[in-house]
């Protein structure tokens, strides 16, 4: 008599964040007793080759089992190819559940076919809302949230989003935060700033007496011409008090170049790198005085690292970064800005704390909560077979 084999929890990856989420638990999932089989699926959704080596590697992710080859395109034209792709993948090796990471379209796209397909939804990062429904990550973090049968939480106050839309209590497990699981795993092997520096033919000095980090990419910030000018002549008065190494988003390059504002960049406080490999950037968040960002994953990281931050958008989707963290929210306003570097120079800012559960041991409590929920909704199954 052959035995059974166990369908696979199909792990879906698709742009930078995610990678940061699903490497531990990818581990967690091998280490768990018994293991979880899986079956990565990388969609292609970044579609930078060098970038996503230089992740898989850094991360220790597994290479994945299939890449979609999806590519860039248009919000609606990305999510559809995806979709058409990834359906026939669970025709070809069927899916214990789909396991789908934060808010990116591929996470969306997903969920929606193995709903469809009936296949269990397993959203990990859910109920986060920055109350933004401009942002087209904010739309995908409802929508998916809807569909999905687990609910994977980083901080309670998703839950009081998730019971005002309606969805069931139960569904909700306040797990803590994998990003944070990386950050603990990889703190020891992050790269030094000086030795990037040099690296990219810097002069490591520079940055002696202290430095802040840049990262910008948000279209509501780099596409909108006066808001980009706004922003990078605030960064042009930030860099006359302390330097900037600006780790330079190639859509944020494209469009100061195509607005005249390359000139700005060209001053003796900016340090302009490319975009940087996730070692890299633990290395310059953790030795920055303080980090000005639009990113959602860098509140997150400087907060686990005490490090203050100036968020460069209207709201968050993290508000634990706020309420307890060392994460600001300034907008595009050029004056809170400016005072938020200042009062951090002072010896101001928010000190904050590491908030619950997010200890390092996220992706542990999600595998050991998932293999126990799958057993009893496969136990459920048969006994309804003999009934």
């Amino acid at each position: 008599m052959t035995e059974s084999v166990v369908a696979p929890v199909i792990c879906i990856v698709g742009a930078r964040p995610n990678y940061m989420k699903m490497a531990p638990i990818m581990r967690a999932f091998a280490a768990h007793s018994p293991a979880i089989p899986t079956l990565l699926v990388h969609t292609g959704q970044h579609y930078d080759a060098a970038m996503n080596d230089r992740l898989f590697t850094d991360l220790e992710l597994p290479r994945a089992d299939i890449n979609l080859e999806v590519g860039s395109a248009s919000h609606a034209v990305q999510t559809a190819e995806v979709m058409k792709r990834f359906e026939p993948v669970i025709d070809a090796h069927g899916a214990r559940a789909v396991l789908v990471v934060g808010d990116v379209n591929s996470t969306l796209a997903c969920a929606l076919v193995a709903a469809k397909r009936h296949v269990p939804v397993i959203h990990v990062e859910a109920g986060l809302r920055s109350g933004d429904r401009r942002m087209p990550e904010e739309v995908n973090r409802v929508l998916t949230d809807q569909i999905s049968d687990i609910l994977y939480t980083t901080e309670r106050s998703a839950h009081d989003n998730l019971a005002r839309e309606g969805i069931d209590p139960a569904r909700a497990v306040f797990v803590g935060n994998v990003m944070i699981d990386t950050l603990m795993a990889n703190q020891k092997k992050a790269v030094a700033p000086e030795a990037l520096l040099v690296q990219a033919g810097l002069d490591p000095q520079r940055i002696s007496a202290g430095f802040a980090v840049v990262t910008l990419h948000r279209p509501s910030n780099v596409d909108d011409p006066a808001m980009l000018r706004r922003l990078i002549e605030t960064l042009h008065v930030v860099s006359q008090k302390l330097p900037l190494v600006f780790a330079l988003h190639p859509r944020t390059r494209k469009n100061i170049e195509a607005h005249g504002l390359a000139a700005l960049l060209d001053a003796p406080g900016f340090l302009v790198l490319p975009p940087q490999g996730y070692l890299e950037m633990l290395g310059l968040m953790a030795s920055a005085r303080l980090v000005l960002t639009d990113s959602g994953g860098i509140q997150e990281e400087t907060t686990a690292l005490g490090v203050p931050c100036l968020t460069m958008r209207e709201s968050t989707e993290r508000p634990i970064t706020v309420t307890e963290g060392t994460n600001t929210i300034v907008a595009g306003d050029s004056k809170a800005i400016i005072e938020g570097v200042d009062t951090i120079l002072a010896g101001g800012g928010k000190g904050g704390r590491i908030p619950e559960a997010w200890d390092g041991c996220a992706a542990q409590r999600i595998a050991a909560h998932l293999s126990a929920w799958l057993a009893e909704r496969e136990a459920q199954a048969v006994a309804g077979l003999h009934a």
